[in-house]
């Protein structure tokens, strides 16, 4: 009966998969076809949409973990500001090294993990209510650290967010040169993270048990399943991804201040659910949330390029989109149970 249900829950994924996947595809080819004289079709285009949201494909990855317990995280985008604050501080104004900044990342995003993740597995806290708390707590936190902006002069970071990794593909210059396309070492980083969670969720018995706890955590703790433990981890996973993630960034923005990164845990939260994760857990795969992170860079790039617009014209479109595809996830839900 359990193989039963969780071969319809894998169809019903696969169909929001399947029209995410479709949906990226259009908008991007739709885009060539518009902008093709603006050089949209030009593979850097392409590289550039990975090149600008390593660090949201990182911390979405987190958030796709949390949202599979039926859980969710909106501190993420205050745990970047403040891992980009704490790293343009130490190392402008303490004198702190490049490898001394990825350790204080690692170890602001696995605090934050560790807290939220106790506060909500061991003392049965909503999700929502903890990660409010920490949203406010790491916004604070960076204010209190400095209300300027601070940028980032630091010779062997600024050599890392600069070292461009050249693909044997690109485009010719209109004098005839060729022009080899690139990426940054935050896009390897972002790809690497990618692979191991889809391996981690798809292959490995922690992965199985966080289905298993957002499909219905009643019947995971009948089974054996250690829930609250599973959701520490869940928790821990996505803040270590969080301070990863708020590394990627500072790399892409060289910079530390208040604002930075405002509104990313929307952005994260609606690369999931638009890339087939159900808010009500259970359901959702990394490979999805890719292509949610690709098409919100799909959307900022398609309204950069087209000049007129207002920036805002990406947060009301990813809106829609999250708006739709929540209306899907109920009419899937709606039909599963009629079956």
């Amino acid at each position: 009966m359990n193989r039963f249900k969780n071969k319809k829950k894998l169809n019903g994924s696969s169909y929001l998969l399947i029209i995410t996947i479709l949906l990226f595809i259009f908008m991007y080819v739709a885009g060539m076809a518009a902008f093709s004289d603006k050089g949209f079709a030009k593979p850097q285009m392409f590289l550039n949409l990975f090149i600008s949201n390593a660090g949201l494909l990182v911390i979405a990855m987190g958030q796709t973990i949390v949202m599979i317990t039926a859980g969710i995280d909106i501190s993420v985008g205050s745990v970047t500001a403040l891992v980009c604050m704490v790293i343009a501080n130490q190392m402008e104004n303490h004198g702190a090294n490049a490898y001394a900044a990825v350790a204080m990342a690692l170890g602001i995003g696995l605090a934050f993990g560790l807290v939220q993740g106790f506060l909500v597995a061991y003392l049965d806290i909503q999700p929502f209510i903890v990660t409010l708390a920490g949203m406010f707590f790491g916004r604070g936190m960076t204010s209190m650290i400095s209300t300027e902006m601070i940028s980032i002069k630091n010779e062997t970071f600024l050599k890392w967010a600069n070292y461009k990794i050249y693909l044997p593909i690109g485009s010719y210059s209109k004098r005839g040169n060729f022009l080899p396309a690139y990426i940054y070492p935050t896009v390897v980083i972002a790809l690497v993270v990618l692979v191991i969670i889809i391996i981690v969720m798809k292959y490995t018995k922690f992965g199985r048990s966080v289905y298993a706890i957002g499909g219905n955590s009643q019947s995971a703790m009948m089974m054996g399943l250690n829930v609250r433990k599973t959701k520490l981890k869940a928790y821990l996973l996505d803040g270590f991804l969080a301070g990863l993630g708020g590394f990627l960034f500072c790399l892409n923005s060289c910079s530390g201040f208040v604002e930075q990164a405002k509104g990313l845990e929307m952005d994260a939260i609606s690369s999931a659910v638009i890339g087939g994760t159900l808010l009500s857990g259970g359901v959702g795969a990394p490979f999805g949330t890719l292509f949610g992170v690709l098409i919100k860079g799909t959307i900022s790039s398609l309204i950069t390029t087209q000049g007129t617009l207002s920036s805002w014209w990406v947060r009301i479109t990813l809106s829609a989109l999250l708006c739709f595809f929540i209306v899907l996830q109920s009419i899937f839900a709606g039909m599963k149970k009629k079956k």
